[in-house]
């Protein structure tokens, strides 16, 4: 079986959390200490008891989301002897979720992941005020459809608003984000060419578009001071849907991803074309595995987030 390991983006984390994980693998508890005292934070309490609002905060959830990838990333590795490196052809993820695949494939640290999350969280929280960007689901419609709506949308919205494609999901599952009055008028163009639903979602900000070049700025000072190592399998990068591991490389596309297109489907679609028969999504929640097969039917899509998942994988090793 030829396997990508997959991780999620915002979106998948949820009160309690790694907990299971927590109380069942030291190796899981090492993952979690090891992220609260790089960010000088009780990180794992807020995961495991809530509130869900502050756990949401952007700031938060990043590094949440990438310590729950890390601990079972690294459960499989130490309880279960798997070798990243010979297990799996690629890694991937879903926006910050790159950050856990290039962690789980030794070109960052955890400590040094976890701190850029951190920023990253900030700046991209930071760079429109609230209010004045927005988000929006749009289901039924495919990318070459919603590029025209956006293109309707920008032409008729005011003072040089931007409304633009933040992720191409699936098929029948496309994201915009933008200013907006821009976004909130291409859910009704969207409405009026056929899509089943156009919604606005509960987000802070309008991640991955050119709005957020304040926080792509902060982005290249803060990865221009760590080191990235060549990723033991390569990473199919977000902005690209291409293999990548050169770390200077994925320097810049770490930064380019900030404002850029999440091209998941594409990228799903390339690791299918270079082999991949399996996407395993390792971490919190199910949201990747739950695409794999709307954007192609011959791939299979597993989740492994609980210990009974993890024996479950390690039993088709």
């Amino acid at each position: 079986m030829i396997r990508a390991f997959v991780f999620p983006g915002q979106g998948s984390q949820s009160v309690g959390m790694g907990k299971e994980l927590a109380e069942s693998f030291p190796a899981a508890r090492e993952v979690f200490e090891e992220v609260n005292d790089s960010l000088g934070q009780n990180l794992t309490q807020l995961m495991f008891e809530g509130p869900i609002e502050e756990l949401t905060l952007t700031e938060n959830a990043q590094p949440a989301l990438m310590a729950v990838s890390l601990a079972v990333v690294r459960v499989l590795e130490k309880e279960g002897n798997m070798d990243l490196g010979t297990t799996a052809k690629f890694v991937g993820g879903h926006s910050l979720g790159e950050y856990s695949a290039l962690t789980a494939a030794g070109a960052l640290t955890i400590s040094d992941a976890a701190i850029l999350l951190k920023a990253r969280g900030v700046a991209m929280q930071q760079a429109v005020p609230v209010g004045v960007g927005a988000m929006a689901a749009l289901l039924g419609l495919n990318i070459g459809p919603v590029e025209e709506v956006v293109a309707e949308a920008e032409k008729s919205a005011v003072d040089g608003e931007i409304c633009v494609t933040a992720n191409d999901n699936a098929d029948g599952q496309v994201v915009l984000s933008g200013h907006k009055g821009a976004v909130e008028k291409a859910i009704e163009i969207a409405k009026e060419k056929g899509a089943k639903r156009g919604m606005l979602l509960p987000v802070s900000a309008p991640f991955h578009c050119p709005l957020m070049q304040p926080a792509a700025d902060v982005m290249a000072e803060k990865l221009a001071e760590v080191t990235i190592a060549p990723p033991r399998v390569p990473l199919v990068a977000n902005v690209t849907a291409a293999e990548v591991s050169d770390p200077d490389t994925i320097r810049q596309l770490l930064v380019d991803q900030v404002t850029g297109r999440v091209r998941w489907r594409e990228s799903v679609l390339y690791m299918g074309e270079q082999g991949v028969e399996e996407l395993v999504e390792l971490g919190a929640g199910k949201i990747l595995t739950g695409m794999v097969r709307r954007i192609n039917r011959e791939l299979t899509g597993t989740a492994v987030q609980s210990p009974a998942d993890i024996e479950a994988f390690l039993a088709t090793l």
